[in-house]
């Protein structure tokens, strides 16, 4: 099996990567929205600003940096 980042063979404590390096451009990848999952919902700018409403009132527990 290939890294799908780089091609090389991978590694198997970090499959299905061949390093820690590689396994996180994938997970910047995810972060920063170049992947994501397909959705035929048209977006609701007024749910986006609700959750956003939301976000700001909930106090962060989960103990990360901001």
């Amino acid at each position: 099996m290939k890294c799908p980042i780089c091609s090389k063979p991978t590694a198997a404590e970090m499959r299905p990567f061949c390093s820690k390096r590689c396994a996180d451009v994938d997970l910047a990848r995810w972060f920063n929205g170049n992947y994501a999952v397909p959705s035929s919902e048209p977006v609701d700018p007024d749910d986006i600003e609700r959750a956003l409403e939301d976000a700001e009132r909930k106090p962060d527990t989960s103990g990360g940096l901001h």
